[in-house]
């Protein structure tokens, strides 16, 4: 019986779903709100972003790379940093960008809009999820919205990196609403579609492919525990090993083990939640407090357990801010029936019960898409700071055109990521890709990206590029506002100044926003 549900009587918040499709037509109005709520925070996004915020430059390279392989997989991706960096990213979403560019869609354009579809398709399974374990359509709903409206989830799947998170997100939540029907009713169907789903995670992205691991094995651990339900749990897991398994193999094989235990040691690493917590109280620890709320209340086991392994496990707040989702709806049921059973006179008719949960829901997306195009307007943008300008296209295009193939660059800011995929030339300052290498190489070349990025003067930039044994024929610097890993910095001219006045280099591009010097020997 699902947790949130008890065995209290049927009500708007708790309907007794037992559902013979996953959807029909009394879901309809429901999960449309849910839907509605994730097209708002997109028409949102798309109007204050006339350019995909963050960057999918490295993304781009990979797919431009498989497609001048025959849709092979490539060793290496050339262009960030002297030497390329060694491709064993998950494939999947990379095919699919790939196909695209060979349609002729233009990569920015795509890493505009394309994160869009993945969010979007995501609120499903989170709904079905937060439904059945509830047993509220409301509920569902509440979850989708709080999915498509939290900032963070927003940061992470809306922007331009969402041409693969947004995807892989979508499949891990697909593989987890599986895995409760598997350890739930044992069905055979949700299997097939937990292998698949898990496969398709696995293909997509590492990080998220862990995250349905943990939650299997919670669901199991609080709702299962029987052998028969860890082996439905592991037919799940191998299916999709084995769906995922000639990847594994190539990357192995090209790469060895020891590229994926490089990977693991950067970006906060496994158990990088524990240093977030220690660093000071966080919105993020919010899932947790509902959570330990549902335990007293409810004896929730499993959405505790859940939640706190992700809080835990995984540096990035996304995670835990997905269960808090499921946190969330668990707890307006809980609190809607215990205001239904205290005050008899909200219990009137079933109609009268639902408009009053339909337009709290709807006031609550409305406030959160004020909030968002709020948020997304201001000049330090914390959500969905854009790489990108008009300006700094219009400087890569003269670059692409105008400079020698093999030059080497350094880029001061964030556009450094989209310069080696828009400009076919090599960037030598960046942590993009360099994960595979190792935490040293990542964290050496991620040091000097964010130290160069904030110089203020010529002799800086050539200290911080000699640090790293980097000698540069171009030197790519913003004017004005910019970005430093996401986060707003300026330029006032006193770079720029400098530059001119050196006599080691020489201005040879120029407009609004951006300005170029080569090498004067």
């Amino acid at each position: 019986m699902p947790a949130g549900v008890s065995d209290e009587r049927s009500s708007p918040l708790t309907e007794g779903i037992t559902p013979v499709r996953p959807i029909d037509r009394a879901d309809l109005p429901w999960l449309g709100l849910g839907l509605g709520a994730g097209l708002l925070t997109v028409v949102v996004y798309l109007a204050t972003n006339p350019y995909p915020a963050y960057g999918a430059g490295l993304y781009t390279q990979i797919a431009e790379q498989i497609s001048s392989h025959g849709y092979g997989l490539p060793p290496r991706i050339p262009g960030y940093t002297a030497d390329g960096v060694p491709f064993a990213y998950p494939p999947l979403q990379y095919y699919v960008l790939a196909a695209l560019l060979d349609l002729g869609a233009d990569p920015v354009t795509v890493a505009r809009l394309l994160p869009s579809v993945g969010m979007l398709a995501s609120l499903v399974p989170m709904y079905l999820f937060a439904r059945e374990y509830t047993g509220s359509r409301p509920a569902g709903t509440a979850a989708s919205v709080a999915v498509a409206m939290n900032p963070q989830l927003v940061q992470w799947h809306l922007s331009a990196g969402g041409v693969v998170r947004a995807f892989a997100f979508l499949y891990a939540l697909t593989a987890i609403y599986a895995g409760y029907r598997v350890f739930e009713t044992g069905s055979k169907r949700a299997i097939g579609l937990g292998v698949v789903a898990f496969g398709a995670t696995l293909l997509a992205h590492p990080t998220y492919a862990l995250f349905v691991v943990v939650s299997y094995l919670s669901l199991w651990m609080a709702r299962d525990r029987s052998v028969a339900g860890f082996v439905r749990g592991a037919v799940v897991g191998f299916g999709g090993l084995a769906i995922a398994s000639p990847w594994l193999v190539w990357v192995v094989t090209t790469h060895g083990l020891d590229v994926f235990v490089a990977a693991g040691g950067t970006h906060g690493g496994v158990g990088g939640g524990v240093a977030t917590i220690l660093d000071g109280v966080s919105f993020a620890l919010l899932p947790i407090l509902g959570a330990v709320y549902l335990y007293i209340v409810r004896r929730d086991v499993f959405l505790l357990g859940w939640t706190v392994t992700a809080e835990l496990l995984f540096a990035q707040p996304r995670f835990v801010f997905t269960t808090g989702a499921l946190v969330l709806a668990a707890v307006a049921v809980d609190l809607g029936n215990r205001v239904q059973s205290v005050d008899t006179r909200v219990a009137t008719t079933v109609d009268a019960r639902t408009i009053l949960v339909g337009a709290c829901l709807l006031v609550g997306i409305t406030s959160g898409g004020a909030y968002l195009a709020h948020e997304m307007t201001l000049t330090t943008d914390p959500s969905t700071p854009e790489f990108l300008d008009s300006e700094s296209l219009d400087a890569m295009t003269w670059i692409a055109s105008e400079t020698p193939p093999d030059a080497t660059f350094v880029v001061v800011g964030d556009a450094a990521e989209w310069l080696p995929a828009l400009t076919d030339r090599t960037l030598l300052i960046g942590p993009w890709g360099v994960e595979w290498r190792g935490s040293g190489p990542y964290e050496r070349q991620l040091a000097a990206y964010e130290a160069v990025s904030r110089c203020q003067s010529a002799a800086c930039v050539e200290s911080v590029t000699t640090s790293i044994d980097a000698s540069p024929e171009y030197v790519y610097l913003p004017k004005g506002q910019y970005t430093i890993r996401g986060k707003s910095a300026a330029q006032f001219g006193t770079l720029e100044r400098s530059f001119e006045r050196s006599p080691s280099w020489t201005r040879v591009y120029e407009n609004d926003g951006v300005v170029v010097y080569r090498t004067a020997d």
